[in-house]
C-alpha cells in the first residue's frame, strides 16, 4: 500500500491535533511531510519529534529560531522554515498527496489556495477561505482538478448523505440542507445576560474541544453563519434552502432533505476525528479512534429554531450571503477583528455583533475578481471595524 504524504497547515490547533491522532493510528497509510504553527513552537516541536516531518513552518523569525534550537537539542532532522512563502511551498510540494487546511481565519487563505491550485487532495477546515474568496476559490478547484473534501462536521455530514450521482448546481433531488448548532455555552440566554460574560465563559463550549476564536464564534452563532455561507458555496444551494436548527446534544451533524419527502441525517459522537478519518481515507473508511453511538444511552434529542434576536450574528451571515459581492469577505474580516477585541477585553461580548453590523453598514459591496482584491476588501473591513472598536472603547 502506497502511503499518503501529508502536509498539515495548523498542526497545533484542534483540527491539526485531531488529524495527527487519526494518522498515528494508521502508520501504514499516512506519512507526514510538513507541519505548521503560529506561536506554539513547543507543541510543534513535540509533534516533529513524534512524526519526523521533513519540514516545520512557523510565521515569525524569533519563533523559528526557538523551534530550531529546541529541535536541534533533541537531535531532530526536521528542517525549520519561516514565513508565508515557505508555508505556500509545503502546501504546493509536488510529492505531497494531501493537505489538511486547519489554520483558523483569513491567515489561512493563501496557503489553502496554494494547495488547491497545485491539484492536491485538500481537507478543508479553513471555512474562511471559501467565505472570503467564494467563487474565486471554487474556480481554482475546477481549474486544478483538486479533490476538495470538507472536514467541518456539518459539511462532511452533508457530503456523506448526498447521493453518489449528486452533481453540484444541477441536481433537483436535494431541496434543502439543515445545519444543526449546539447553541454554545449561552443557549437560552438573553442579550442583557450576555453583556458582561468573560472570554473564559465564552470559550467554554459544552460539547466540542476547539480554539478560542472558533469557540467565541460558536457562542455568538457566527460560526454557524459562516457554515451556512460555506454550505451554499460548496453545494451551490441558495440561502433560503439552508436552515439552522439548535441541537444541544451535537449528535446529529447534518440533515439532507430530498424532493420525495425523505430526509437523511448524519449522526455521530461529537469528535472531529470522525470527519477527518472519513476524508483522509475517502472513498474508503478507516478507524478514527472514536466509538460508535450507543443508542441505549443517546436519547431525547432536541431541536429548536435559533434565537436570532439575542444571537444576531447568524442573521448577519445570511444577509451578507444574500447581498453578494464582497459582503461575506467584509463580514468575516469584521468578525475576526471584533472577536480579537473581545478576547483582549477591549469590547463586550454583545458588541461583537454590533461591530460586524456597523462594518457592513459602512461598506459598499463590490464583486471580487482577483485574490488581491479579496485581500484589499479584507483590509478595508478590518480598518473600518478597528475604528469602530476604538470609538466603542471610548464610550
Amino acid at each position: 500500500m502506497m502511503r499518503q504524504l501529508i502536509t498539515i497547515l495548523g498542526s497545533t490547533g484542534s483540527i491539526g491535533s485531531s488529524s495527527l491522532d487519526v494518522i498515528s493510528q494508521h502508520p501504514e497509510r499516512f506519512e507526514i511531510f510538513a507541519l505548521s504553527a503560529n506561536l506554539q513552537y513547543q507543541t510543534l516541536a513535540n509533534q516533529c519529534l513524534k512524526f519526523n516531518p521533513c519540514y516545520a513552518v512557523v510565521m515569525i523569525p524569533e519563533v523559528a529560531n526557538q523551534l530550531k534550537q529546541l529541535l536541534q537539542s533533541k537531535g531532530s532532522k526536521t528542517q525549520v522554515l519561516c514565513g508565508p512563502e515557505d508555508l505556500n511551498h509545503v502546501a504546493q510540494e509536488p510529492a505531497v498527496d494531501t493537505v489538511i487546511a486547519g489554520i483558523v481565519g483569513a491567515v489561512g487563505l493563501r496557503a489553502t489556495l496554494a494547495a488547491v491550485e497545485s491539484g492536491k487532495k485538500v481537507l478543508l477546515a479553513n471555512k474562511e477561505s471559501l467565505v472570503m474568496a467564494g467563487n474565486l476559490f471554487k474556480q481554482a478547484v475546477a481549474r486544478s482538478g483538486c479533490t476538495l473534501l470538507p472536514i467541518d462536521s456539518e459539511h462532511n455530514g452533508i457530503f456523506q448523505c448526498l447521493p453518489d450521482n449528486f452533481k453540484i448546481g444541477c441536481n433537483e433531488t436535494v431541496i434543502k440542507l439543515t445545519l444543526p448548532a449546539s447553541g454554545g455555552p449561552f443557549l437560552g440566554w438573553k442579550e442583557k445576560q450576555m453583556r458582561d460574560v468573560t472570554p473564559k465563559e465564552a470559550c467554554a463550549h459544552p460539547n466540542w474541544q476547539m480554539g478560542r476564536k472558533i469557540s467565541v464564534d460558536s457562542a455568538t452563532l457566527m460560526n454557524k453563519g459562516l457554515e451556512v455561507i460555506e454550505a451554499s458555496l460548496l453545494f451551490e444551494m441558495p440561502a433560503d434552502s439552508i436552515e439552522v436548527v439548535i441541537h444541544p446534544q451535537s449528535i446529529v451533524h447534518a440533515f439532507v432533505h430530498f424532493a420525495d419527502g425523505s430526509t437523511l441525517a448524519h449522526m455521530g459522537v461529537p469528535d472531529m476525528r470522525v470527519p477527518i478519518a472519513h476524508a483522509l481515507a475517502w472513498p474508503r473508511r478507516i478507524k478514527s479512534g472514536v466509538e460508535t453511538l450507543d443508542f441505549s444511552v443517546v436519547s431525547n434529542l432536541e431541536f429548536s429554531p435559533p434565537d436570532l434576536e439575542n444571537f444576531p450574528c447568524l442573521q448577519l451571515a445570511y444577509d451578507a450571503l444574500l447581498s453578494g459581492g464582497d459582503a461575506t469577505t467584509i463580514l468575516n474580516a469584521a468578525n475576526e477583528t471584533a472577536v480579537d477585541a473581545f478576547l483582549n477585553s477591549r469590547i463586550k461580548f454583545t458588541q461583537i455583533s454590533e461591530i460586524v453590523c456597523d462594518t457592513l453598514t459602512n461598506s459598499v459591496f463590490s464583486p471580487l475578481k482577483t485574490i488581491e482584491e479579496v485581500e484589499a476588501s479584507d483590509a478595508r473591513a478590518r480598518l473600518i471595524s478597528s475604528k469602530l472598536i476604538k470609538a466603542t472603547a471610548k464610550q
